[in-house]
């Protein structure tokens, strides 16, 4: 619900107070340099860049973001354990959906190369879609997310333009990877798909691969965003992806548990996807096949279980005992940062590379 005024700080309501949370595993908003975004070329992928735009402009989901009538039932009837961590699913999704919408639509207002402002436009649009159609059945839980409010309240976090393409990149592949994975272990087992949102995810996954595509086709064509120091930028935002989601899927037993998925099990199928997808751009890849990769996922996973436990005990000895969690949660990533990848430059027999 779009507001545009910003309410008394006593009325903010609890969902819009959950999406303000700038923890470590929450969506962020962004802003980067508008200036440098501005000087991007795409001329040497013109033609793979025009057919990119025309499918764009074409819109095949422009009429598939809306409430059928024959769905205005309410769906909030479920299981508390569930009904908790369910919404915590659909405010973290809209968030992270609004967040993509007000990034794309800032870079569009303020860039003047037509390529960028044509881009930013149209996916900006999707962004937009994806997130009032969250909002139509948050309404069931008598949850609306103050969308007007959160674009001026919440923290905006800098990125350079390169920073935006690699992230956004690998969001919206590995975005394409869940919902895909979702929708078919759901059509499998249709008595598992205990809300109707899950119907939407094959063709919601087709405009999260169009946008990646788009990123793919401007480092493709300004391949110095892929080469030298970039290496090791592309290497940190990979296991940042990779990371965050694990830990943050592991904290949702019950939603996963209501579809009869293991995340664990989930989680490899989605990286192994994501994994190969960004092969055809990246000069590097993750080793999903080493051992150590899944077991330092999972030290993370149970430091930061530990630290939630602590924030909601509350008090300054478990502000500490938190704070302390968290260095070493970051010890955990400094090691899996230094473990061998692959070079997908190479013939795939010799991809193997030490670390850096």
């Amino acid at each position: 619900m779009l507001q545009s005024q910003i309410p008394a700080k006593g009325s903010i309501n609890e969902s819009t107070k959950m999406a303000l949370e700038d923890a470590v595993l929450s969506p962020r908003f962004y802003t980067t340099d508008f200036k440098e975004m501005d000087r991007i070329s795409i001329d040497s992928l013109r033609p793979e860049w025009d057919a990119l735009m025309a499918e764009y402009e074409g819109d095949n989901n422009a009429d598939h973001f809306q409430r059928p009538a024959d769905m205005d039932k309410n769906y909030s009837n479920l299981h508390p354990a569930l009904y908790d961590e369910f919404v915590e699913f659909l405010i973290s999704s809209i968030t992270s959906e609004f967040s993509g919408c007000i990034l794309y639509a800032e870079i569009k207002r303020k860039v003047t190369n037509p390529d960028m402002r044509n881009l930013f436009g149209y996916m900006a649009r999707d962004e937009s879609r994806h997130a009032g159609f969250i909002n139509q059945w948050l309404k069931d839980f008598n949850i609306g997310i103050d969308l007007g409010f959160l674009a001026k309240a919440k923290k905006y976090t800098y990125f350079k333009p390169k920073f935006i393409f690699y992230a956004t990149y690998l969001s919206e592949k590995i975005g394409y990877a869940r919902y895909i994975t979702i929708f078919r272990e759901l059509e499998s087992r249709p008595e598992t798909r205990f809300h109707p949102i899950f119907l939407w995810f094959e063709r919601w996954c087709n405009d999260e691969f169009r946008h990646g595509e788009s990123f793919a086709l401007i480092m493709r064509a300004n391949p110095k965003l892929l080469q030298g120091v970039n290496k090791l930028w592309i290497r940190f935002f990979i296991l940042a992806v990779y990371a965050t989601m694990y830990v943050r899927d592991h904290t949702r037993i019950e939603l996963y548990k209501a579809m009869q998925i293991s995340p664990t099990d989930y989680d490899k199928k989605v990286l192994f996807i994501t994994n190969e997808i960004i092969k055809q751009v990246f000069p590097i890849s993750v080793n999903l096949d080493d051992s150590r990769f899944y077991r330092y996922l999972e030290e993370m996973r149970a430091l930061f279980e530990k630290m939630d436990a602590y924030k909601k005990e509350g008090g300054l000895t478990n502000k500490v005992k938190s704070a302390v969690l968290g260095a070493r949660a970051g010890l955990v990533f400094v090691k899996l940062y230094f473990l061998p990848v692959q070079d997908n430059t190479l013939p795939a027999n010799v991809r193997m590379v030490p670390t850096w």
